[in-house]
Protein backbone atom coordinates (compact mmCIF):
# COMPACT_ATOMS: atom_id res chain seq x y z
CA UNK A 1 0.00 0.00 0.00
CA UNK A 2 0.61 3.46 -0.28
CA UNK A 3 1.01 6.33 2.79
CA UNK A 4 2.13 10.03 2.94
CA UNK A 5 3.03 10.88 6.39
CA UNK A 6 2.03 14.37 7.46
CA UNK A 7 4.55 16.83 8.66
CA UNK A 8 3.17 16.28 12.28
CA UNK A 9 4.35 13.08 12.53
CA UNK A 10 8.01 11.92 13.04
CA UNK A 11 9.67 10.52 9.57
CA UNK A 12 10.09 7.31 11.61
CA UNK A 13 6.71 6.64 11.26
CA UNK A 14 7.31 6.67 7.59
CA UNK A 15 10.21 3.99 8.21
CA UNK A 16 7.94 1.65 10.22
CA UNK A 17 5.75 1.55 7.20
CA UNK A 18 8.44 1.08 4.74
CA UNK A 19 9.60 -1.66 6.97
CA UNK A 20 6.78 -3.76 6.17
CA UNK A 21 6.91 -3.50 2.93
CA UNK A 22 4.80 -0.34 2.48
CA UNK A 23 5.68 2.82 -0.26
CA UNK A 24 5.75 5.53 2.36
CA UNK A 25 7.01 8.95 1.59
CA UNK A 26 6.38 12.67 3.95
CA UNK A 27 5.00 15.62 3.08
CA UNK A 28 8.78 17.11 3.23
CA UNK A 29 10.03 14.48 1.20
CA UNK A 30 7.76 16.28 -1.26
CA UNK A 31 8.67 19.51 -0.04
CA UNK A 32 4.75 20.26 0.48
CA UNK A 33 5.83 21.51 4.60
CA UNK A 34 3.07 24.36 4.81
CA UNK A 35 0.58 23.54 2.21
CA UNK A 36 -3.18 23.41 3.61
CA UNK A 37 -5.25 20.66 4.14
CA UNK A 38 -6.56 21.03 0.95
CA UNK A 39 -3.84 20.74 -0.74
CA UNK A 40 -2.24 17.66 0.86
CA UNK A 41 -5.21 15.63 0.93
CA UNK A 42 -5.92 16.82 -3.00
CA UNK A 43 -2.26 15.37 -3.42
CA UNK A 44 -3.16 12.22 -1.60
CA UNK A 45 -5.72 11.33 -3.89
CA UNK A 46 -4.00 12.24 -7.31
CA UNK A 47 -1.16 9.50 -5.85
CA UNK A 48 -4.05 7.05 -4.21
CA UNK A 49 -2.09 7.36 -0.83
CA UNK A 50 -3.35 7.58 2.33
CA UNK A 51 -2.82 10.00 4.60
CA UNK A 52 -0.93 9.48 7.82
CA UNK A 53 -1.43 12.55 10.40
CA UNK A 54 -2.21 13.89 14.26
CA UNK A 55 -4.15 16.49 12.47
CA UNK A 56 -7.72 16.11 13.79
CA UNK A 57 -9.20 18.05 11.17
CA UNK A 58 -9.03 15.03 9.16
CA UNK A 59 -11.07 12.61 11.39
CA UNK A 60 -14.45 15.23 10.40
CA UNK A 61 -16.42 12.69 7.94
CA UNK A 62 -18.57 15.73 6.76
CA UNK A 63 -15.37 17.75 5.76
CA UNK A 64 -13.58 14.48 4.73
CA UNK A 65 -15.86 11.75 3.63
CA UNK A 66 -13.72 8.25 4.19
CA UNK A 67 -15.25 7.52 0.66
CA UNK A 68 -14.04 10.31 -1.26
CA UNK A 69 -10.03 9.72 -0.46
CA UNK A 70 -8.11 6.63 -0.83
CA UNK A 71 -7.55 6.17 3.07
CA UNK A 72 -7.19 8.13 6.11
CA UNK A 73 -5.11 7.47 9.09
CA UNK A 74 -5.84 9.99 12.18
CA UNK A 75 -3.67 9.35 15.74
CA UNK A 76 -5.85 10.08 18.28
CA UNK A 77 -3.11 10.04 21.24
CA UNK A 78 -2.75 11.51 24.75
CA UNK A 79 1.09 11.93 24.18
CA UNK A 80 2.69 12.67 20.73
CA UNK A 81 5.99 11.31 21.38
CA UNK A 82 8.04 9.79 18.76
CA UNK A 83 8.42 6.24 20.60
CA UNK A 84 5.03 5.92 21.48
CA UNK A 85 3.79 7.01 18.00
CA UNK A 86 5.86 4.48 16.96
CA UNK A 87 4.78 1.37 19.67
CA UNK A 88 1.26 2.20 18.48
CA UNK A 89 2.23 1.88 14.98
CA UNK A 90 3.61 -0.85 15.20
CA UNK A 91 0.90 -2.74 17.19
CA UNK A 92 -1.51 -1.65 14.29
CA UNK A 93 0.37 -2.82 10.86
CA UNK A 94 -0.65 -6.18 10.95
CA UNK A 95 -3.82 -4.43 10.83
CA UNK A 96 -3.30 -3.25 7.39
CA UNK A 97 -3.35 -7.09 5.84
CA UNK A 98 -7.11 -7.72 7.61
CA UNK A 99 -8.95 -4.39 7.81
CA UNK A 100 -10.07 -2.04 4.68
CA UNK A 101 -7.90 1.03 4.43
CA UNK A 102 -8.93 2.22 1.00
CA UNK A 103 -11.69 4.53 1.33
CA UNK A 104 -11.67 4.39 5.44
CA UNK A 105 -10.82 6.66 8.13
CA UNK A 106 -8.99 5.21 10.21
CA UNK A 107 -8.85 6.61 13.90
CA UNK A 108 -5.75 5.12 15.94
CA UNK A 109 -5.65 5.31 19.26
CA UNK A 110 -3.67 4.16 22.48
CA UNK A 111 -5.24 0.76 23.03
CA UNK A 112 -7.16 0.32 19.53
CA UNK A 113 -8.32 1.37 16.13
CA UNK A 114 -11.77 2.68 14.90
CA UNK A 115 -12.50 2.24 11.41
CA UNK A 116 -15.08 3.79 9.55
CA UNK A 117 -16.08 3.63 5.92
CA UNK A 118 -18.46 2.49 3.45
CA UNK A 119 -19.92 -0.44 4.66
CA UNK A 120 -23.03 1.26 6.21
CA UNK A 121 -21.14 4.02 7.58
CA UNK A 122 -20.60 2.29 11.10
CA UNK A 123 -17.57 2.25 12.95
CA UNK A 124 -15.62 -0.99 13.13
CA UNK A 125 -13.70 -1.87 16.33
CA UNK A 126 -10.12 -3.22 15.70
CA UNK A 127 -8.21 -3.85 18.64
Amino acid sequence: MKFKIDENLPVEIAEVFQLAGHDAITVVDQNLSGEDDAVVIDICSREERTLVTLDLDFADIRNYPPQKFPGIMVFRVQRQDKNLLVTILKRVIPMIESEPVKRHLWIIEETHVRIRGEEKGEFLDGK
